[in-house]
């Protein structure tokens, strides 16, 4: 199974180690015909704001909105979980606006205010670790999503049928279990289920 990573900007080569730990093939993906081979796209941390202009300088707002209206996955890690949002707080164009959430750009304080913990993730056996840097926050979700996991009574991880988002960075430790979750979820897409 081919995951891609969006290579605009972020941990690109971490979130491909991950995918191959988690018994997958990750591709970088720079150019909006590469979407065609892949089964699953991971949206990478860095800037959203810089993110979402390179997403539209390049073709891919649109292109990923029919890539995930196809039922194909899409997770979005960070800044990549902004970039999924439909909603976001202080009035800012939301970028894909493809999963029901509101969410706040670094919610958690700048990067001195960086931080790991373990996380219970609903689907995974026992806790995650999670590296938190410059997180946003997912404020609240619709009724059609599914949340994961929460940290001080704050979402942090959720799904919405064939999205995934989390507020931190999955692929920064050696626990690659969320990115098997995802392998799991294109898996599952491509044999025609939708499970959740």
């Amino acid at each position: 199974m081919n995951i891609g990573v969006l290579a605009l900007q972020g941990a690109v080569a971490e979130h491909i180690r991950s995918i191959e730990l988690a018994g997958g093939t990750g591709v970088a993906v720079k150019r909006t015909e590469q979407l065609a081979d892949i089964g699953g796209l991971i949206i990478p941390g860095g800037e959203s704001t810089t993110i979402g202009k390179l997403m539209r300088k390049y073709g891919f707002i649109e292109a990923v909105r029919e890539f995930a209206a196809e039922g194909k996955p899409v997770f979005g890690t960070c800044a990549g979980l902004i970039v999924l949002a439909e909603r976001l707080e202080g009035g800012e164009e939301p970028h894909l606006a493809l999963m029901n959430m509101t969410v706040a750009r670094n919610a958690f304080g700048r990067q001195r205010e960086s931080f790991e913990t373990d996380l219970d993730v609903k689907g995974i056996d026992t806790p995650l670790r999670a590296v938190f840097i410059r997180a946003p926050l997912i404020r609240e979700v619709g009724s059609d999503v599914d949340v994961l996991s929460v940290y001080k009574d704050e979402i942090v991880t959720a799904r919405q049928g064939h999205l995934l988002a989390c507020s931190y960075h999955p692929e920064l430790t050696d626990d690659y279990r969320l990115h098997e979750y995802f392998l799991n979820m294109a898996k599952e897409a491509a044999e025609g289920k939708t499970g959740r």
